[in-house]
């Protein structure tokens, strides 16, 4: 039996399915799925994204995952669980690239459309029906279908009522999935899953809940009104929630999203300016590119720093105008820097980009930036060469 509507051989059924207009939709192991797109060879292979002795993994196929590779997983416990693995040097430009066009897609179905990352994002497409001719649940099996087709990779679909439930839902049968999650399903399907299935709860939260006896979503959902609250702040006045399912944030537009960073872990720790300036280079580099890439700029600029006793440390200024361009962010953070060397030495350095505003706004220079302009124009023309040409063909000189 196949789907009227797509062909298809995999069909859903629920008794709420054409009622459900919230949907999380999330790209599979995105970065490796694309090198095993555009590299054959690679197709039945264990891939890593990642590298250094001291970096970690930014993913992983799903082949490389059944011998317990994670993403942000260290690179030297990773390729001790997967000595076969071939591992790919990141490519953002490449990745920026597919993401954007991905997300023009996204946004053809609907322009409330919140992305969460590169490769994640939440869709409501309430309202829609008239304009695709049918419910939510068929528009996005088509979405589905084409991606796959004209893309050549692979997205897994959460739908649901609500931003929680769409994004637990999406999770339940990757890769190339697409599950349906409602209130009505939370006590079957939610209330079994240990604490650390929640998203949001990591592995520190997961080993006190379990210590203070919530080993299972039941546990949260049966706790006393107040209780959890009481024992874990906010923590515990969300998860009071969403054990019940229950999730009042709206999908918020791209113009809302909160912050752009990047950060490296060294392959040693450093401790002098000399080395670490070219680092902090490199990163305000790349997050006026991943800006550009998105359309935003912002008016915040982040410093992190953690030393090699896992201090962490944290510096941020505000600029005058908004900024998409690296180098006006370079030169920002660099008093910084020298601020902080004496706190060294380093095992980690991060770069951040907030306060987003109106990208037309970005840039405009003053008596204090007056070369803003030119830098902005000169990185929008690099942006061009690495799209046309790929990584590495051109670079700013330190």
């Amino acid at each position: 039996m196949r789907c009227g509507s797509c062909g298809s051989r995999r069909l859903i059924y629920h008794d709420q399915l054409n009622d459900l207009a919230i949907a999380h939709i999330d790209c599979d192991a995105f970065f490796a799925a694309i090198h095993k797109r555009d590299q054959p060879e690679l197709r039945d292979k264990p891939v890593i994204v990642g590298g250094g002795k001291r970096g970690v993994v930014a993913t992983c196929c799903y082949i490389a995952r059944a011998s317990g590779v994670r993403s942000a997983m260290a690179m030297f416990k990773a390729l001790k669980l997967c000595p076969q693995a071939h591992v790919v040097s990141p490519n953002m430009a490449l990745y920026s690239r597919e993401g954007r066009a991905i997300r023009h897609a996204m946004q053809a179905l609907t322009p409330l459309v919140e992305a969460v990352s590169i490769d994640e994002a939440y869709l409501d497409l309430t309202g829609t029906q008239r304009v695709h001719n049918g419910p939510p649940v068929e528009t996005l099996a088509r979405f589905q279908h084409k991606i796959e087709v004209d893309m050549g990779l692979t997205v897994s679909i959460g739908l649901s009522h609500n931003k929680f439930l769409a994004k637990t839902a999406s999770e339940l049968d990757k890769p190339r999935g697409f599950a349906i999650m409602t209130q009505s399903d939370v006590k079957a399907i939610l209330w079994p899953k240990p604490v650390s299935f929640l998203h949001g709860v990591g592995p520190s939260l997961a080993k006190r809940l379990e210590r203070d006896g919530y080993r299972q979503v039941g546990d949260l959902a049966g706790a006393p009104p107040g209780q959890l609250a009481s024992r874990y702040g906010e923590h515990g006045d969300r998860l009071a929630l969403i054990a019940h399912g229950i999730d009042h944030r709206r999908v918020e537009t791209d113009s809302e999203r909160k912050s752009i960073s990047s950060e490296t872990t060294f392959h040693h720790d450093l401790k002098l300016h000399s080395d670490l300036e070219p680092i902090l280079i490199r990163l305000c580099a790349k997050i006026g590119q991943l800006s550009r890439a998105k359309g935003l700029a912002g008016q915040v600029v982040t410093l992190k720093l953690k030393t090699s006793s896992f201090k962490s440390i944290s510096r941020r200024v505000t600029l005058k105008d908004p900024t998409a361009t690296g180098r006006v962010i370079l030169d920002a953070l660099k008093p910084m820097l020298t601020q902080e060397i004496p706190k060294g030495p380093f095992r980690l350095m991060g770069v951040a980009l907030s306060g987003f505003a109106l990208s037309d706004l970005a840039d405009r220079g003053d008596l204090l930036s007056k070369h803003a302009p030119k830098h902005a124009a000169l990185e929008r023309a690099m942006d061009g060469i690495l799209a046309r040409y790929g990584k590495g063909v051109i670079k700013t000189g330190g």
